[in-house]
Parts: C-alpha cells; structure tokens; sequence
C-alpha cells in the first residue's frame, strides 16, 4: 500500500492516477486490490441518474472505463463493527465504558452542553468549496444540506455540519443529544438529507 504524503492529497501515487468523469482524483492511498479516492468537487454528471465513468491508470496502462453513480449526497457514519465513530466533548467515543480495547469510552448524556460529533461522509457540497483533496484547517466549512440526526428515533439539535478541519472529505456533525432520546448501551444513530438515509450505527446514551 502506498500512502499520499501530501495535503493536499496528490492526485498521483506511486505510478496510480484515478480519473472521475475526466477529472484527476486525489488519492488516499493504492494498494494492489483497493484504491481510496476523493470524489472531485466539481465532477459533473451526464444525466440525471448520476451516471460517471472511472478509469484507473497504473504505469502509463489505463483501464477500461467502469461506470459509477455520483449523488448530490450520500450520506455514511463512519463506524467500528457498527459503533460510531462519535466523540463526547471530553474526547471520549459515546460507547459502552470499557467496550473498545484502546479507546476511552463513556455514554453520551442527554442534554450534555458540551455536545457530541459525530464523524461521517458523503454530506455533499459545501460553503466556501475547498480544493480537490485539501483539509479545512484554514477556516469552515458548511455543508449546504442541512441533515437531520436521528438518535433512537429522535432529532438531535444540529449545532454544526461541515467539513472536519483535520481531515480530508470528512464531515462532522455537532448535536445535542435531545430530551426524549431513549438510552442504552446500543441506541441506533442514523442521518437523513432529504429523502437519503445513512447507514444505520449505534452510540451508547445515558441520562
């Protein structure tokens, strides 16, 4: 596997370079089975399905073009075996005390001032647009769509939904656990835009 070591990320890596709908993709990383990619922010769509094309070159060899749907948004929880990746303000995942080796995990509090952030994907466009495969470490950055969070059926209150500064096409999502939310230890977390759902995932909520 071979890392980008560059933010932005560069659009070549090794002798791999992905192109999207004719656009250069920046790169994550490319392995011999698996290549991660940024969809360029300005790839453009044939039709209203969302068709696009996709061509990987390796080694000047360009591959035969494989076709994709490319959506306003498509929304997706980053999680572990189903547990988000969400952090309570003290740093903290909102999982079960003592449920991931490694990490240092609590509940998260209904009505916790201090909010939580959930980390996720595909949120859509956002407001001012970055560079292809740049942070937004230089200032933020607001998705468009505004997303509604369901915790256990219930609406979180959305402080902020945007791009995570540290990393490249990763949103956050701040929400304040609502009064009503039911607690547990595996209480399903799940984002809608419009009429596109996420991934379900699940956070530990308590009183």
């Amino acid at each position: 596997m071979t890392l980008s070591d560059s933010v932005p990320l560069s659009t070549k890596v090794g002798d791999v370079t992905v192109t999207i709908n004719g656009l250069a993709a920046p790169i994550q990383f490319a392995g011999p089975n698996q290549i991660n990619v940024q969809v360029p922010w300005t790839a453009q769509v044939s039709d209203s399905a969302g068709a696009g094309q996709v061509v990987v070159t390796n080694a000047g060899t360009a591959s035969a073009a494989a076709p994709v749907t490319i959506a306003a948004s498509a929304p997706a929880i980053y999680n572990i075996g189903g547990q988000a990746i969400a952090v309570n303000a003290d740093g903290s995942l909102a999982a079960p005390a003592n449920a991931i080796p490694g990490f240092t995990t609590r509940p998260a509090r209904i009505g916790d001032s201090g909010g939580l952030v959930i980390f996720a994907t595909g949120l859509g466009a956002v407001d001012p647009a970055p560079a292809d495969g740049a942070n937004s470490a230089d200032q933020q950055r607001s998705t468009l769509a505004k997303p509604v969070i369901l915790i256990g059926g219930v609406a979180a209150q959305v402080t902020f939904s945007g791009l995570s500064p540290q990393f490249v096409g990763v949103n956050q999502i701040n929400v304040t656990v609502a009064a009503g939310t039911p607690t547990g230890n595996a209480v399903a977390l799940q984002i809608q835009i419009g009429s596109t759902n996420s991934n379900l995932a699940t956070i530990a909520v308590s009183q």
